[in-house]
C-alpha cells in the first residue's frame, strides 16, 4: 500500500479526484465502526490503559511501516519532537481517553454525534490559527450538516435529558482536543514531514506519556483475554488508529482541513446505518430529516467553487 503523496495538496474549490473519494469512505467505514470497538473496550481495564494498549501496538506497527518504506524517522530536531509529542497527547491519547471515560454514560450513536462538531471545529481553527480564508459555504454546509445530525439523534437527546451532561462535556473536550490534533499535523505536513514518521512518533509519543501517567497514578496495566476485548483492540489499533488516521491526514493535505472535516459529519450517518443492523435502529422522521439536512449540508461543502 503505497502513501498517498502529500506534495501537491488541491486548491479549495478543486472536484475531489477517484483518490480522494477513496480515502474518503476509507476513513468514514474505519471511524464509524469504532464506536462499537470504543464500547468493547470498556469494562475492567481502565480506559487509559486501554488506549495505551492501543496506540503502543499501533504506533509500534506503523514504525514498522516506516522501516519497510525507508521513511525518515530520525534527524528530527528538538522542536518537531516536542510538536510529536503535542500530536500524540491530542491525537493519540487525550482525545481517546476523554471519549472512553464518555461513552460509560453515552450510547455509541451519541459520541458520533459529538464528534461531528470537529467539522465546523476544525474551520474554525484553520480561520483563526492558520489564518486562511474560508468560504461562506464551506461554513454553512458544516452547520446544516451538524443540524442534520443532531436531529438524527433527537429523540436520544431528549429521551437522557441533563443525566448524560458529564459524558456530553467529556465528548466535547475530546473533540476540541481532536481538533487541535488536526492543526497540530498540519503544521508538521507544513514543514515537510511526510504523514507516516509524523504518525509514528507521535503514537509512541502518545503511548508513553499516557501510559506513565497511568503508572504514576497507580492504575493496573491489565488486559481483558476475551475474544470481544482482544479484537477490538487489534482493530482499533491497525484499522481505526493506524489506516484510518494516515488516510485522514494525507487527506486533510491534500483537500485542506475544512472540507476533510465534513466527513466527521458524514460519520453518525454510517454509524446509525450500522446500528440498524447490529442494534436494531430504528428509522424515524427525525433520522430522514436528519439525512437530508447532512445530504444538503455535503453537497454546500464540496460544491465547485
Amino acid at each position: 500500500m503505497a502513501l498517498p503523496s502529500t506534495s501537491s495538496p488541491a486548491a479549495p474549490g478543486a472536484v475531489l479526484g477517484p483518490v480522494d473519494i477513496g480515502l474518503g469512505l476509507l476513513v468514514v467505514l474505519a471511524w464509524s465502526t469504532s464506536w462499537i470497538g470504543v464500547h468493547l473496550q470498556l469494562g475492567s481495564v481502565p480506559p487509559e490503559v486501554s488506549v495505551t494498549w492501543r496506540f503502543l501496538l499501533a504506533g509500534l506497527f506503523m514504525t514498522g511501516w516506516c522501516v519497510i518504506r525507508r521513511e525518515r524517522l530520525r534527524g528530527y530536531t528538538a522542536a518537531e519532537h516536542l510538536m510529536f509529542a503535542l500530536l500524540g497527547l491530542t491525537l493519540f491519547s487525550v482525545n481517546f481517553v476523554l471519549f472512553y471515560h464518555a461513552g460509560m454514560q453515552l450510547v455509541s450513536g451519541m459520541l458520533s454525534v459529538v464528534f461531528a462538531l470537529a467539522a465546523p471545529g476544525n474551520v474554525l481553527m484553520q480561520a483563526v490559527l492558520l489564518k486562511r480564508p474560508v468560504a461562506p459555504t464551506v461554513v454553512l454546509g458544516s452547520v446544516v450538516g451538524v443540524a442534520g445530525v443532531a436531529a438524527l439523534f433527537a429523540p436520544e437527546f431528549i429521551a437522557s435529558g441533563i443525566g448524560h451532561a458529564s459524558g456530553l462535556l467529556l465528548a466535547l473536550a475530546g473533540t476540541l482536543v481532536f481538533c487541535a490534533g488536526n492543526f497540530i499535523s498540519a503544521k508538521l505536513q507544513g514543514r515537510g514531514i511526510s504523514v507516516a514518521p509524523a504518525n509514528a512518533w507521535g503514537m509512541i509519543y502518545g503511548a508513553a506519556l499516557l501510559g506513565g501517567s497511568s503508572l504514576l497514578r497507580g492504575l493496573p496495566f491489565t488486559v481483558e483475554w476475551t475474544s470481544a476485548y482482544l479484537g477490538s483492540l487489534v482493530y482499533l489499533a491497525l484499522v481505526a488508529s493506524v489506516l484510518a488516521f494516515m488516510s485522514y491526514l494525507s487527506l486533510m493535505s491534500r483537500i485542506g482541513p475544512a472540507r476533510v472535516g465534513y466527513l466527521t459529519v458524514l460519520l453518525p450517518v454510517f454509524a446509525l446505518a450500522i446500528s440498524s443492523v447490529v442494534e436494531g435502529y430504528q428509522w424515524s422522521l427525525w433520522s430522514l430529516a436528519g439525512l437530508a439536512a447532512v445530504a444538503a449540508g455535503n453537497v454546500l461543502v464540496l460544491w465547485r467553487r
